[in-house]
């Protein structure tokens, strides 16, 4: 490790340079060095940490250039949460008092104990793919046990149901977690313990602290809300071991049986009053196939395991508020050592399904495309519609770990990724195919002529992109409809001109909103280049037909659910948005035939894209519109 920290040492030297051209290579390869790492070098900060930002942080030209801009995003996340975390250690300016995070809660939680160390645990059941609310549960874990602490993390799947769990979403969880930068150092399965479970049950009902029951789900929820006793709370130990054999067995009559830890049917928390800790299942497990009949319930197998995982502290949503109590009696039950929780608020956002069996639901019934649907609030899903990692991850972190519950605006979320994309996202042209008007520009070269242009004005690092310049272009509908006679306009990226001509014909279909039903099908331009752009109003797009024009289809998407939040009452079918998918055909410059899958675009005026399909044979390059928070 110590000569990992001398080499990146040396590195920074590399890096002092003003001139932007000398010290892009080297700034590159850090960035793609901590593409999945908070730290240049292991799990804290270090020499390599403070020697490099703090040479950065001197070359204003190599800030500004690589990493105010964005261009290298990776080196700005990573840049940014040196300043925000690392005070005092390399002299920056003072935070807000226990601020860890800018604009984000304090990550001084006070958790207990963790001189002896940190150990987390991520434990998602894979029965779909991970969400915008287990995003957050996984890099928070994540965080505290790498960032924070120099701990440990271990996902582990918590397999104990096998009706809805499949190895498929197994496989896409571990997918997921490294597209979130989620490090971990294990990987581990509640069915690994499935005996010792079965044991600790059995331990249970000889202590009489659990029973078996056959009393049926609906009577059993009304009992516990009226906080009475089971005809069964009282069954010798000897019945209760038996029943649970028929269990195991998964007879007939074991399907009738459930097992219930023997707590408090008088409490106040209804967590308390007497849970189902194991159920009989006889359908195979993906993993353990058909050795065994019947399954622990989540609140009884995560506590156990954590104990014997050596896990330190339980981080989880507040959600488990009421189920603390619960997860600690079962410990001192069973004399296991003691785990810490620490619960932290949940992301919920307005007109949002985060239900995996509503999700589940939208999927098999073909409502959306899957489970990487742009629509779904699934991590596949909204990277699909274009948030890029760094700034989903510096969100999270922003929201820290309170307890606080809020319903969260979409708002939010995209305009943080906006900071990300919009200095990067090189900028082309498209122009509506629906009722487009062509266009003859007076003054314009008889031949076409092709210049090179930087692809992002702002930002020439970027790169340079072709602009076809001829007579002939193209116009959207709504831009000629809104043309004065004789009016100047400028044409971006060309310069100004003057509206001479204008041609109607009839609008039947009424496919644009006009008042007099008319639409234009032809315009002459009058090219004044010598005009000030400055003082026209209306900057117009415009493309060449004496190009390869890319045909391009924009797509855009609304929430699916019309509701901010749902209540109990609730049916799925009763709050879908009844359209949520929208398509808009489209004619892009040719430039964006070199567009590859993921890369991220603005096509000036119409907005930032992701491209979803890019050109291929007989088909057009699919694009998914990127909210900007401004809607």
């Amino acid at each position: 490790m110590d000569a990992h920290i001398q080499e990146w040492k040396q590195r920074a030297d590399a890096l002092k340079s003003t001139n932007p051209k000398q010290v892009e290579g080297p700034l590159g390869e850090l960035d793609a060095h901590l593409t999945l790492r908070s730290y240049i070098v292991g799990y804290s900060l270090t020499e390599a940490d403070t020697a490099v930002w703090t040479t950065l942080k001197a070359n204003h030209a190599a800030t500004s250039a690589f990493i105010k801009s964005g261009r290298m995003v990776n080196v700005a996340r990573w840049f940014n949460f040196i300043a925000e975390t690392a005070q005092p250690a390399i002299d920056l300016p003072t935070r807000p008092k226990g601020g860890a995070v800018d604009e984000g809660g304090s990550y001084d939680i006070g958790l207990p104990d963790t001189e002896k160390g940190v150990v987390t645990r991520f434990p998602p059941e894979p029965s779909g793919y991970l969400h915008i609310g287990h995003a957050k549960a996984a890099y928070l874990n994540y965080y505290f046990a790498h960032v924070k602490y120099d701990g440990k993390m271990i996902v582990r799947f918590d397999d104990t149901n096998p009706s809805k769990e499949k190895e498929e979403y197994q496989d896409a969880i571990l997918e997921d977690c490294e597209l979130l930068g989620v490090k971990y150092d294990q990987i581990t399965y509640t069915s690994n313990y499935f005996q010792e479970l079965y044991d600790y049950c059995v331990q249970m009902i000889k202590k009489g602290k659990a029973y078996a029951d056959n009393t049926l789900q609906e009577q059993m929820r009304k009992e516990r809300e009226t906080r009475t006793d089971s005809s069964h709370r009282n069954d010798s130990v000897k019945d209760n071991l038996a029943h649970f054999e028929e269990m195991k067995k998964g007879t007939e009559e074991g399907t009738k049986w459930s097992v219930r830890a023997k707590i408090d049917m008088t409490s106040n928390n209804g967590a308390m009053r007497d849970p189902v800790i194991y159920r009989c299942n006889p359908q195979p497990h993906h993993r353990t196939g058909s050795t065994w009949k019947i399954y622990p319930t989540y609140d009884f197998a995560c506590p156990i395991v954590d104990s014997i995982e050596g896990i330190t502290h339980a981080l989880r949503t507040t959600e488990y508020n009421d189920r603390d109590a619960q997860y600690q009696w079962f410990l001192e039950a069973l004399d296991l050592r003691r785990v810490h929780n620490w619960n932290f608020s949940r992301m919920n956002f307005v007109r949002t399904l985060l239900s995996k069996r509503k999700l589940t639901k939208l999927v098999d019934s073909g409502k959306v495309w899957g489970w990487d649907d742009p629509r779904m609030a699934t991590v596949r899903g909204i990277n699909r519609r274009g948030m890029t990692i760094p700034a989903l991850q510096e969100f999270i972190l922003k929201q820290g770990p309170s307890k606080n519950i809020t319903l969260m605006d979409w708002a939010s979320f995209w305009a943080v990724n906006k900071k990300f994309i919009d200095p990067v996202a090189a900028r082309y042209t498209a122009v509506e195919t629906n009722q487009k008007v062509n266009c003859t520009v007076v003054g314009a070269p008889e031949a076409p002529r092709t210049e090179e242009k930087d692809v992002h004005a702002k930002n020439p690092e970027i790169g340079k992109k072709k602009v076809v310049f001829s007579k002939n272009i193209i116009l959207d509908q709504a831009d000629a409809q809104s043309f004065e006679d004789n009016e100047e306009i400028t044409l971006m990226n060309w310069g100004n001109a003057i509206v001479r001509k204008k041609s109607f014909s009839m609008n039947p279909l009424n496919l644009i909103k006009s008042s007099d039903q008319k639409i234009v099908t032809e315009l002459e331009l009058e090219l004044h280049l010598q005009g000030d752009v400055r003082t026209t109003s209306k900057k117009i797009t415009w493309l060449s037909t004496d190009q390869e024009l890319v045909p391009v289809t924009l797509f855009d998407f609304d929430l699916l659910i019309t509701k901010d939040k749902l209540s109990d009452d609730d049916q799925l079918e009763d709050v879908l948005t009844p359209q949520t998918e929208f398509k808009t055909e489209a004619l892009g410059d040719c430039n964006v035939a070199q567009l590859k899958k993921g890369d991220i675009v603005q096509f000036d005026r119409k907005g930032f894209y992701r491209i979803d399909q890019p050109m291929m044979h007989g088909g057009s390059v699919q694009a998914f519109q990127i909210p900007t928070g401004r809607r």
